[in-house]
């Protein structure tokens, strides 16, 4: 094969290109076409239409990662649109401004994490925080700034190797030090899978409780971002749901994100963070500047209702709040959204609670359907509520396929879907 062509090369070698006749000519002839043209129109609608309503997209070239380019969430607006923001398949609801915490700032996501990293490195003397480009303040500037402040002794940059980073991260928490260790995308962590799974997971038990590293936290960016494709968009908690020994948290928003974060570093027992990195610029609220803690394993019914259930966690969230939205519009139907927040210990409780009410559930993620998380909370409910339910149980999410590019927006389980399954239990 030659050298790739420059555009003034298209000409000269490969002749003149096809006219725009004799490309619709192509296209009508042959479905195929016509699929792969009304995905890219329905796609180039989308960004058309986010420009058309104010977003300035900025191009970021995301060092050391395979992701090529990021589109990243505009500068802050004001009013209303700052309240609101309309990303891709969801729209951002903040949660009212907490008042029990202090003073508070404007803090977007990836903030949030900041503030939270720097809480535990100014408390805690033995914290320590590494990766891969974290010095540098890592892909999505969450570590920006820790180095210059704490040393490059307490924030540091480890090789390209994760497995070598967590079992790292399992050395120092062994010694009492508190150890935050990130993987770089949350696709990348199972080179550590064993290290995760085989030692910090089993630790405190082959021991005997002599020995532990419950110090350690390890943090991904996770989920969809509307351009990952395969190997930026997995969403892997449910790998990790199996494994007795260690704790999976995923955070909705910024506010949440901190207090969940500070409560994993300062938890007893290995725990994994993903964050949500679709929100890292989209989710902007008022968070309190000193630190706070948010309880693990812990459930949250953010929207009370009547007739459903919806549970999901992270991104989905919002997802399902729309899904209430327009329930309660078209169909008269009063739902109550739940953020399960933390995977595993999961708050069996709160959710059968929901469902012996409601009688009826939709759970959601973005994972793949089989094996998916979804499946262990639709068990465990038709265990402790089956008398209690009004119809069967939907599962709304990813399908069994690897994470597409272009057929993102087909592949993601979006309101549209949530809402036909929830329409669908309602006339059971």
């Amino acid at each position: 094969m030659g050298p790739p062509l420059r555009p003034n090369q298209c000409r000269s070698r490969l002749g003149a290109p096809p006219s725009l006749p004799a490309v619709c000519g192509r296209v009508a002839r042959n479905p195929g076409l016509q699929v792969g043209m009304a995905a890219f129109a329905a796609t180039a609608g989308r960004l058309l239409g986010l420009r058309a309503a104010g977003t300035e997209g900025r191009l970021l070239r995301l060092r050391g990662a395979g992701l090529q380019w990021a589109l990243l969430q505009p500068a802050s607006a004001t009013g209303d649109a700052a309240q609101r923001r309309q990303v891709a398949h969801f729209t951002f609801q903040p949660d009212p401004e907490p008042q029990e915490y202090g003073q508070t700032q404007k803090m977007n996501l990836f903030q949030a994490i900041t503030s939270a990293l720097d809480n535990s490195l100014a408390k805690d003397p033995t914290a320590v925080i590494f990766g891969e480009d974290v010095a540098f303040g890592g892909v999505f500037r969450c570590t920006v700034g820790l180095r210059d402040k704490y040393g490059k002794d307490r924030v540091f940059n480890t090789p390209l190797c994760e497995q070598g980073i967590v079992g790292f991260g399992i050395g120092i928490a062994v010694t009492g030090a508190t150890a935050i260790a990130e993987i770089q995308f949350a696709d990348y962590i199972f080179p550590a899978f064993d290290q995760i799974v085989n030692e910090a997971a089993k630790y405190r038990y082959r021991s005997g409780d002599l020995f532990n590293c419950g110090s350690l936290t390890i943090r991904a960016p996770w989920g969809c971002v509307g351009h990952g494709a395969l190997y930026h968009s997995q969403s892997p908690e449910a790998f990790f749901a199996h494994c007795p020994g260690i704790k999976v948290v995923v955070p909705r928003s910024p506010f949440q994100a901190k207090g969940l974060l500070l409560s994993c570093i300062e938890d007893k027992n290995p725990c994994i963070f993903f964050e949500p990195k679709i929100l890292y610029r989209a989710a902007v609220e008022q968070v309190p500047v000193e630190p706070y803690h948010i309880p693990l394993s812990q459930a949250e019914v953010i929207q009370e209702g009547s007739d459903v259930t919806l549970v999901a966690w992270g991104t989905q969230v919002h997802v399902m709040r729309e899904v209430a939205s327009m329930a309660q519009e078209k169909l008269g139907v009063s739902c109550e959204v739940i953020d399960l927040k933390t995977i595993l210990p999961w708050d069996m409780d709160t959710v059968c609670k929901s469902v012996i009410k409601t009688g009826r559930l939709l759970i959601s993620h973005e994972a793949p359907l089989t094996g998916g998380f979804a499946s262990e909370i639709s068990s465990t409910v038709q265990e402790e509520c089956f008398l209690n339910l009004e119809a069967p149980i939907s599962r709304v999410c990813g399908y069994d396929t690897p994470f597409p590019h272009i057929f993102e927006p087909f592949y993601i389980p979006d309101k549209w879907k949530c809402y036909d399954a929830l329409r669908k239990m309602i006339n059971y």
